[in-house]
């Protein structure tokens, strides 16, 4: 059997084939493994206050927590998620749990400043690694009919993640204090790691294209695990004659969609992580009483959840690229109504929770859209430097909303402002042309 006869077999056994009970549960872990981002987040917003009063800290002090979380994220993504084309995806999630447990754990424990700046970055390290990763794995692992659906999913564990550390810290944190959140958190990374250890395998794409120590047996018991029968013999990669990944995003076939992609992502980053940031103040500014301001972070994350899965399950009927099209298009017009017109309480909960719907929901079809652009041999690398240069959209959004309010530009000025970046995103998908993506 020829090398690309054995890959046309994987490629068909896993693209239209049933997915058999071990590939929804490798999909299942990243989706686990992604409620990793939201807890990350949540709790560093809600002790903020705390770890404020106990070190005397300036609000500039504590913005430079939250910078250095970040930071380190965009640096994983670039530093790290590009690893899993090289020496596996299995290793690469198992590195970033190491970091991510480790640096939860050290915060919980850390006794100055510097040490709670060092920490965050390395916690903020293994999660840059590890998302663009879970995209990848949960791609490689989903037949064509569930593939969007799938990669769409995993990316829900993120608001899930939000809203139940959301509710523990509120429960935690005023009882046992803001190292008993970090520790616990740590504790809960240490178990997704030896989840990880456990049952996370390279996928076959992956191992008959790289071909690594032991490739036949791993391809194999991948096979009887998905209910296939074994081959004999593997025959020799091709692998070497292709463009180091790095090289191969910037290609004649790849280089047009890779800018594309870092624009979409970009200004995607930019606008989501602005409203995640500031949408309780704005809900205050709005018009909202205080007591229920505080409970539209939720409103927010579970309109995500629902946004995140219904875009995958309608993508698989009307084409990824229609749809995640559609919701940057009616994110942008609910944007426009929630910033421009006077409202009452229950109708800002239900723009609050339709922007969680359109804006990160379609945001979150970007992971299925990078999984389809990209083959699996530069897949990590693409998907990762894609969301690195979308972290810097991350950083820059809040702070620029932030330093525009304070100079004076309306709430309606800025909704109009913030809205536009998703109509940015929404062109830049729509004009990509792939063979794999409708």
């Amino acid at each position: 059997m020829t090398y690309q006869v054995l890959q046309n077999r994987f490629k068909d056994l896993i693209d239209n084939h049933p997915m058999s009970p071990y590939q929804i549960i490798i999909v299942a872990i990243c989706f686990i493994l992604n409620m990793n981002d939201g807890i990350d987040v949540l709790i560093v917003s809600f002790s903020g206050s705390d770890i404020i009063k106990e070190w005397s800290l300036s609000k500039a002090q504590m913005g430079y927590v939250f910078s250095s979380g970040l930071f380190g994220m965009t640096l994983g993504c670039f530093l790290i998620a590009p690893l899993g084309d090289k020496i596996g995806r299995r290793k690469v999630f198992i590195a970033s749990l190491i970091l991510i447990s480790s640096g939860m754990l050290l915060v919980g424990v850390c006794t100055s400043y510097l040490q709670l700046l060092t920490f965050r970055f390395v916690t903020g390290l293994g999660i840059g690694g590890i998302l663009p990763t879970m995209a990848a794995t949960a791609s490689e692992f989903s037949n064509n009919k569930r593939r969007d659906l799938n990669v769409g999913l995993v990316q829900a564990g993120w608001p899930v993640g939000a809203i139940l550390t959301g509710f523990f810290c509120a429960y935690a944190i005023p009882q046992f204090g803001w190292r008993f959140a970090f520790l616990f958190a740590g504790f809960i990374s240490l178990l997704m790691l030896i989840l990880v250890v456990v049952y996370m395998t390279n996928s076959i794409e992956f191992l008959s294209k790289k071909q690594p120590a032991n490739a036949l047996n791993q391809i194999n018991s991948l096979l009887s695990k998905m209910g296939h029968d074994g081959i004999e013999a593997l025959p020799k990669s091709e692998e070497n004659k292709s463009e180091a990944p790095l090289n191969a995003l910037f290609s004649k076939e790849y280089k047009n969609s890779t800018f594309k992609l870092w624009i979409a992502v970009f200004f995607g980053f930019l606008t989501l992580y602005t409203l995640m940031s500031w949408v309780p103040n704005i809900a205050k500014e709005a018009g909202l009483p205080f007591e229920m301001a505080t409970y539209v972070g939720i409103a927010l994350n579970l309109g995500a959840v629902i946004g995140t899965t219904s875009l995958g399950i309608i993508a698989s009927k009307f084409g990824l690229k229609k749809v995640v099209v559609s919701f940057m298009i009616c994110a942008f017009g609910i944007m426009l109504i929630y910033g421009n017109i006077s409202l009452s309480t229950s109708i800002i909960f239900l723009l609050i929770f339709l922007i969680g719907i359109f804006v990160q929901g379609g945001f979150n079809g970007m992971y299925p859209i990078l999984a389809r652009v990209y083959p699996t041999e530069i897949r990590t690398t693409g998907m990762g430097l894609a969301v690195g240069v979308g972290r810097f959209g991350a950083i820059l959004g809040p702070t620029l909303f932030g330093y525009l309010f304070d100079n004076g530009l309306s709430i309606s000025n800025l909704f109009t402002l913030f809205s536009l970046p998703l109509l940015v995103t929404g062109l830049c998908v729509w004009s990509l042309k792939s063979k794999n993506l409708k």
